[in-house]
């Protein structure tokens, strides 16, 4: 069963902004980062997901329960983090999951559960208004997972963290999914880190979804340049131009191939006849950074 399932979903702000025609489909039991430029509707998907925003057009339904009026989560059990978590500064962290605690009608050991899988524990009995910032982030989580909710929904959950604040987060969201099986659903502009700890991912701009899949598929998709290694670049450049291959040096020393009139193995055979002076000759792993640039500059261009 799909955690999140969206069909032809669809909500317009205005003329450019909201989403449109949203297909989303978010498996169960893994991180699926929702990712995009600013503008581009996350947020607006995510207020739709949770109810804050009624669609205009299409069906939205969170494990195997569609939406319906007066039961915006369909009555699955879903927690969320979005934007900066609403705490009370005066009270302690371990007094602000009560107030939700007993609003909610938890049992009195559902607080130390929750501030144990987020590690506050130790600090539960302190003012929030001497927490870091990321502690408040690590409390906002605490409190969107108090009724052990199946989906978790966070909104930037890295947005202001610093390096070791960022590394913290990362490694409870992949703990609460190894641990648990919760499905986490996660939206974000800090590419380089959605790409340590997502399974799936999704491609928004312009409201208009242009890729969602494994981080595999997306990779299979993208272009991986070729990375030569050289002694000698200046005369590894001179044998390729000979060839008719484009290339371009590095700051690193190294050369870069990305498109060539030649297969890898024939290009190889060429440059070793030649004697050409070579160390390393490989295909490129694509980054987060630009396989998301290569799908949303081409869309870009082909919506002009």
């Amino acid at each position: 069963m799909d955690a999140i399932r969206t069909r032809g979903l669809h909500y317009r702000h205005d003329a450019k902004h909201g989403v449109f025609d949203l297909d989303l489909q978010v498996s169960a039991g893994g991180v699926y980062a929702f990712v995009g430029p600013n503008g581009s509707g996350k947020t607006t998907t995510i207020r739709l997901l949770l109810g804050l925003l009624r669609p205009q057009a299409g069906t939205i339904t969170i494990a195997g329960r569609e939406q319906v009026a007066g039961d915006p989560r369909g009555g699955a059990s879903v927690g969320a983090l979005v934007e900066a978590p609403s705490l009370y500064p005066h009270l302690t962290g371990r007094r602000n999951l009560e107030v939700s605690r007993r609003l909610l009608g938890l049992p009195g050991r559902a607080v130390d559960a929750a501030l144990e899988r987020v590690e506050l524990l130790s600090a539960a009995d302190r003012k929030v208004c001497a927490y870091s910032l990321g502690m408040r982030q690590r409390l906002g989580l605490a409190l969107a997972l108090l009724g052990s909710p199946q989906l978790l929904i966070l909104d930037e959950p890295g947005n202001g963290l610093d390096p070791a604040g960022t590394l913290k987060m990362r490694a409870l969201i992949r703990s609460l999914v190894d641990d648990t099986g919760l499905t986490v659903f996660l939206s974000s502009h800090l590419l380089g880190e959605v790409e340590q700890v997502a399974t799936h991912v999704g491609v928004i701009t312009a409201g208009r979804l242009r890729f969602q899949g494994t981080m595999e598929e997306l990779r299979g998709r993208s272009r991986r340049p070729l990375r030569l290694e050289s002694g000698d670049p200046g005369v590894l450049l001179a044998h390729l131009a000979e060839l008719g291959i484009a290339a371009r040096p590095l700051a690193d020393g190294a050369t870069l191939v990305e498109e060539s009139i030649m297969d890898d193995q024939s290009l190889l055979r060429a440059l070793v006849e030649r004697a050409a002076p070579l160390s390393a000759f490989y295909r490129v792993r694509p980054g987060l950074e630009s396989m998301f640039f290569d799908l949303t500059c081409s869309d870009e261009l082909e919506d002009a």
